[in-house]
């Protein structure tokens, strides 16, 4: 004799909810980035043009040099004493954080003081171990503004922090894969958004290990 339909109704039950358990259990592994596939990787939010700049040796940098392997950016200058000294700080701390494949890239937006020579300085005082950029003030607001879609602007002079931080710039950080797209933005003061960023920027490593 078969089964009676009230048993057969509950060990079916009982299989339908354990299925949604572990349906449950595995939308949360893969939203914690437990899954490398192409679901876990980091939406591509756009591209950045192409550049010719000078970092702190007197070397020429364009976006082709760093093809080829993911890059994080920030926007600093020298003369900042508010926010810049922050994100310096958290910069060199990513390095203890990112892949070495992951290359860490500050641009200034004071350019007009922000020479070479300036710019080794300061690396050699903030114990920068990462590669810093100048250029023609234009070009690197173009980019800024334009390409990585980050603000920049002259302080006003009647603003408390114009003495301080006479350009007022965005603190996040950008994350660019290897191919030269950016794949995200990161509030440089929010702990949690700096940790996604470690995150997303290993992944992409992985991902470009693999071509």
């Amino acid at each position: 004799m078969g089964q009676p339909r009230e048993v057969r109704w509950l060990r079916w039950s009982l299989w339908a909810l354990l299925v949604m358990v572990l349906l449950g259990l595995l939308l949360v592994w893969w939203r914690a980035g437990g899954a490398s596939g192409p679901a876990a990787q980091p939406a591509v939010l756009g591209e950045v043009p192409g550049f010719r700049l000078v970092d702190q040796h007197g070397a020429v940098v364009s976006h082709r040099d760093l093809a080829g392997s993911p890059w994080v950016a920030d926007l600093i200058f020298t003369r900042c004493t508010l926010s810049c000294p922050r994100m310096t700080e958290r910069m060199r701390a990513l390095g203890a954080l990112l892949p070495a494949a992951v290359r860490r890239v500050s641009i200034s937006v004071d350019p007009d003081h922000d020479t070479s020579e300036v710019l080794a300085a300061y690396a050699s005082s903030q114990r920068a171990d990462w590669t810093f950029l100048t250029g023609e003030r234009q070009e690197i607001w173009e980019l800024a503004i334009g390409g990585f879609k980050l603000g920049v602007s002259e302080t006003p002079a009647d603003d408390p922090r114009a003495l301080q931080e006479p350009i007022t710039h965005s603190t996040r950080f950008v994350l660019v894969d290897d191919r030269g797209r950016i794949r995200g933005y990161y509030d440089g003061f929010d702990g949690e958004a700096v940790r996604q960023l470690v995150r997303d920027a290993r992944r992409l490593a992985e991902l470009a290990a693999r071509r």
